[in-house]
């Protein structure tokens, strides 16, 4: 979900574990020249899911790195099985009054720019929980802790997952 913690989180643990860190909305802002928010004016957001679908095409295929994904990326049935078969998914799992906390004064997130942003990212959460739980082969219940406890709390769950 936007807000969760999902940059903050990957580049620390890719850190710790010596990996290399992307993040897929980032990446797809190098390849256009463009920021997220001007994609989807030009584009709408179909447009963006699109590129959104083919970065991480590229991206799942790349060995030795932590990814961080846009938010919406689980929409996608084609992006679920990509990251869900290529990768060791985390889901962040972060209440959405937590997420709301964290994002009130960002202006960059598209989806976010409405009349009831609140409202909103409690839809977005309810549509796209069931989604993350899918994919997911971790989930991490966050808000509460720093984000170097959640990177703990990955790491240690990645060492279990990778042992079985």
């Amino acid at each position: 979900m936007p807000g969760s913690g999902k940059t903050t989180v990957g580049r620390e643990l890719a850190k710790r574990l010596g990996l290399r860190f992307s993040d897929s909305d980032h990446e797809i802002e190098a390849r256009t020249g463009v920021k997220i928010p001007t994609i989807f004016e030009i584009e709408g957001e179909d447009g963006f899911r699109k590129r959104e679908t083919q970065t991480l095409d590229e991206l799942t295929t790349e060995s030795d790195l932590v990814l961080a994904t846009g938010g919406g990326a689980v929409i996608n049935p084609l992006n679920r099985t990509l990251l869900s078969e290529r990768c060791a998914v985390v889901y962040l799992n972060v209440p959405p009054h937590i997420l709301w906390e964290r994002t009130r004064h960002d202006r960059s997130r598209p989806l976010l720019q409405v009349p009831d942003p609140k409202g909103r990212l409690q839809q977005l959460y309810t549509a796209r929980d069931p989604l993350y739980r899918e994919v997911a082969h971790i989930i991490v219940e966050g808000g509460r802790g720093t984000p170097h406890a959640m990177v703990r709390m990955v790491e240690k769950e990645l060492q279990v997952l990778c042992a079985h």
